[in-house]
């Protein structure tokens, strides 16, 4: 197929992107937040007010882009700036068009920075969350067909490599945690470091965590878009921390997938989407507050066996569990157009299951 992609060209964005192409199909990249006027205080503005204000702006140049082009279908990564008046042109040119959305649009964290989006649900084919949550939340706003999927990872980019035992023991750390500061990680943190455990963080803002005078010298490095660097500190940690966002309503994040893959050890929060994942205890760690994540590393610690047996036990579950751009992405085509169903629970490949929701679109796909 040609398929139109609307969507970020870098992250997780480009991953998916580059996964449509590995599948076969021919792709045309646009990314709407490039075609947002103004300069930067415009472009706040219009972010913070869900691109109500630019809409027609950002469409009409998505138009002029697009010309005589034509596609097949059409693939929303995001879709902030996309409203339902471009949605329904997108639809009469090429069919049916797809939303995929790893954030939490429906929430109440961003406050008014999804208002377009929101207006948008209605219009779409399919819509593709992170979050059971917004599955129903989206049916709520009239979505005609809505689904989610666990997080996936990126066959490419994040993949394990050959690594010397020299480079292993030149990025060791005992205690990892990889990603940005919020607020409530600052005194979680903080209660590791005053428990003893030998943490190492890296990531954004730390520094401005009340707590980082006590976990400062925990901190080693601003994050990277470095994927083969991020692989190896994750190869090189003896335990991976995988922190969620409160706000964000995570129940699971893309490390709950990558930690395992690439061979780490995974320490996370006990949730459904984790327990769902994982055996706990066997094929990860799960903990309910600081005390016990502390309580949990400093044992797993002092027990080089346990690591390697639960880090290898959670790989092959991951494998299993076949939660990679490849198959999914390849799945929700086959939603999108019809040729599967819609199904009720998270979408995993390597599960058959025949609770299915049938199809509510407009267009009789």
């Amino acid at each position: 197929m040609r398929i139109l992609y609307l969507g970020a060209t870098d992250g997780t964005a480009r991953h998916r992107a580059e996964t449509l192409k590995r599948l076969g199909h021919e792709v045309k990249v646009i990314f709407p937040d490039t075609l947002v006027p103004g300069g930067a205080f415009l472009k706040r503005l219009h972010h913070e007010s869900g691109g109500l204000l630019c809409a027609e702006r950002v469409a009409s140049r998505i138009r002029d882009i697009i010309g005589n082009e034509q596609f097949d279908f059409t693939w929303v990564g995001g879709g902030r700036y996309v409203g339902p008046s471009l949605i329904r042109w997108l639809q009469q040119r090429f069919g049916p068009v797809l939303n995929y959305n790893n954030d939490d649009p429906l929430g109440n964290r961003d406050r008014f920075s999804w208002s377009l989006y929101r207006q948008a649900v209605p219009a779409y084919d399919l819509l593709i969350y992170h979050r059971e949550i917004n599955v129903n939340e989206a049916y709520a706003r009239g979505a005609k067909r809505a689904m989610w999927t666990y997080s996936m990872i990126d066959e490419v980019d994040v993949a394990p490599f050959p690594m010397s035992d020299e480079e292993r023991a030149r990025g060791q750390s005992d205690v990892l945690f990889i990603g940005t500061w919020m607020p409530e990680r600052g005194p979680f943190m903080a209660h590791l470091v005053e428990r003893g455990v030998p943490l190492t963080i890296i990531g954004n803002r730390w520094e401005k965590a009340r707590e980082w005078n006590i976990i400062k010298s925990s901190w080693k490095a601003k994050g990277t878009t470095n994927y083969k660097d991020y692989a190896a500190k994750i190869m090189s940690a003896k335990v991976c921390l995988g922190l969620l966002s409160k706000e964000n309503r995570d129940l699971h994040t893309r490390r709950s997938m990558e930690i395992p893959y690439l061979g780490g050890l995974l320490c996370a929060e006990r949730t459904t989407d984790h327990s769902a994942l994982y055996e706990e205890d066997k094929e990860a760690v799960f903990w309910s507050d600081a005390n016990e994540c502390a309580d949990k590393c400093l044992l797993l610690l002092q027990n080089d066996v346990m690591r390697r047996d639960i880090a290898l036990k959670g790989r092959e579950r991951c494998l299993k569990n076949g939660n990679f751009n490849e198959p999914i992405m390849n799945s929700l085509l086959e939603i999108a157009l019809g040729r599967q169903p819609v199904p009720l629970t998270a979408l995993n490949p390597a599960q058959k299951s025949n609770d299915f929701l049938p199809n509510r679109d407009s267009h009789g796909f």
